[in-house]
């Protein structure tokens, strides 16, 4: 891969990357400086406040006044989640008896068999082997408006990345949909996830692997609870990624770069 497409893509005119880490990643493979541009992706604000859907959701699924730790995203091992479930769950459900990990995610196809990866099997094996069957729910894929539904339910969305070379996590789309929707996110500091966590306002931002500091964070916010303060600083944060500024933003660099070659 690496041997046919660097060549083309140190050749662009404009290499446009998701993230500061990603942009270092171009620069390594040896594109110019001048022709890296960074555009965040746009996530979608919600147009009205789903607190009232966060209700329901937690009706729906008998979760109550559990304590909701949210884990969005594809069933991949760069995800961390075997390993969060390992080091960090069994610590948090100690300080939190009624804390659920809630799981929302599909399996990784598995190309070459056809297959899922069995990821959500031996994470659930893994609960179980820890007494922790029970603090875990597994829910697959889900609907837009389901997916919303859990942003507004949970008290916090984790993060846990790992680094894995050659195996990156360019940006961290959940993190600003989580702050769309009021929710504060904690998360290990893997690839572009800083620029998706603004640490202290949208979030916690923790040292790759440092699963102590993580379970802090997390009993932090599970303890203080889903404040106004936290809640508003995370909405505003993730106004500056509305899909209303990706468009423009865009054209103001190709315009540019048109300008430039014309002259």
């Amino acid at each position: 891969y690496r041997t046919v497409w660097l060549p083309f893509i140190r050749r662009c005119d404009l290499c446009i990357v998701n993230s500061h880490h990603t942009q270092s990643l171009a620069l390594a493979a040896g594109v110019k400086p001048e022709r890296i541009i960074i555009v965040h992706p746009g996530v979608s604000l919600p147009s009205a406040d789903t607190a009232s859907s966060g209700d329901e959701f937690r009706q729906q699924h008998g979760l109550g006044g559990s304590k909701i730790l949210l884990s969005v995203g594809r069933l991949t091992a760069r995800k961390g989640l075997l390993e969060f479930v390992r080091e960090a769950l069994p610590e948090v459900v100690r300080r939190h008896p009624d804390a659920v990990l809630l799981v929302i995610g599909d399996e990784a196809p598995d190309a070459l068999n056809g297959a899922g990866t069995g990821a959500a099997a031996k994470v659930q094996v893994l609960a179980h082997e820890l007494g922790l069957q029970q603090n875990v729910r597994m829910l697959g894929a889900c609907s837009d408006p389901m997916l919303a539904a859990a942003y507004a339910a949970a008290d916090v969305c984790v993060f846990p990345l790992r680094q894995i070379p050659g195996d990156v996590e360019g940006f961290g789309m959940v993190a600003v949909e989580a702050a769309a929707h009021g929710l504060a996110t904690v998360a290990f500091d893997v690839g572009g996830v800083a620029d998706a966590v603004a640490d202290g306002r949208s979030g916690w931002l923790v040292p790759a692997g440092d699963y102590s500091t993580m379970v802090e964070r997390i009993d932090r916010v599970l303890s203080i609870g889903r404040s106004a303060e936290m809640s508003n600083q995370a909405r505003t944060f993730a106004e500056s990624f509305d899909w209303r500024h990706f468009g423009p933003t865009l054209r103001r660099h190709l315009q540019q770069l048109i300008a430039g070659q014309a002259t």
